[in-house]
């Protein structure tokens, strides 16, 4: 090892996804502090310099090596053609944890139904170049144009049809538009350089960061269950969770009755914990959890 200290650059996302990211860094386990004036947030691992860059730009900074890795959507991605190692997939958003969706949409009362019907229309997106060659991979010729924000807003006066980013379509509803396809479903993906996946030190320690980031995302829709069961009780509650992973089982000190451990998913609790107290289960604790590495 040489005397220079190793560092590696990381690029986090600006804008929607800026807090559920930084969310999920903490609960992987990095103290990151973030002023509101400044674009550099400061981690507690001194191996780890980063920077506030947009989801939109992150792939290009990351193909030409200004930054070793970053965290943007697979729409970026391919917007920009950009030509690097997708270290992994993290199925986050802005609000949740599905996919978001590029959809086509346009007014209610519009008569376009397909994406047939765009031929020789105007559309509006931010995603540009993906749009496209979408229509032309469709044989559709349509006039693809920038838009520069409030696209809800742009149909039916200043476009026929928008291509818009939605998570849930209320936005859309909103502005009484109407959803006529989806034309990509994007995830957040932690992305490398080919530099610097090449070398092995960054390489481990992105791998490493990749292992702690889905590992604190399993965790968000899981939950611990533990709980006190006697032996005449046991066969029962443990068929309960037999759709589980196999959950961790100790004899406790008084005699006939068992500790049992269980993780998981959180919306299955509110059904399972009657089910598991009129089965014989006492002392039930649900507790939440930082990571699940498998």
């Amino acid at each position: 090892m040489d005397g220079k200290k190793k560092i590696l650059k990381l690029g986090l996302p600006k804008g929607s996804l800026q807090e559920s990211t930084l969310r999920l860094f903490r609960k992987a386990g990095y103290h990151i502090g973030v002023s509101s004036r400044s674009y550099y947030p400061a981690f507690d691992d001194p191996e780890i310099e980063s920077m506030l860059i947009r989801a939109q730009e992150m792939a290009r900074y990351v193909e030409d090596g200004v930054l070793d890795c970053g965290l943007t959507g697979l729409d970026w991605i391919l917007e920009q053609h950009a030509d690097v190692v997708e270290v992994a997939e993290l199925n986050y958003a802005k609000e949740g944890f599905r996919p978001v969706r590029w959809v086509v949409a346009v007014p209610n009362d519009s008569k376009i139904r397909t994406v047939k019907d765009l031929e020789g229309k105007r559309v509006a997106t931010e995603l540009v170049g993906f749009t496209k060659r979408y229509l032309k991979t469709k044989g559709i010729k349509a006039e693809v144009d920038f838009s520069w924000g409030a696209t809800e807003v742009k149909p039916p006066y200043l476009a026929d049809a928008i291509v818009e980013l939605t998570e849930t379509g209320i936005s859309l509803r909103a502005n009484n538009l109407r959803i006529v396809e989806t034309i990509i479903e994007s995830t957040t993906r932690f992305i490398a350089s080919k530099k610097a996946w090449n070398d092995p030190w960054k390489k481990r320690k992105m791998e490493n960061i990749a292992l702690l980031l889905k590992g604190a995302l399993a965790a968000e829709e899981k939950v611990g269950l533990k709980m006190n069961v006697p032996e005449k009780s046991f066969k029962k509650v443990l068929s309960l969770l037999s759709a589980m992973h196999s959950p961790t089982v100790s004899p406790l000190s008084d005699t006939g009755w068992y500790a049992i451990d269980v993780v998981i998913d959180e919306r299955t609790v509110r059904d399972i914990i009657p089910k598991l107290k009129s089965a014989g289960a006492s002392g039930i604790v649900e507790y939440p959890l930082n990571k699940v590495i498998p």
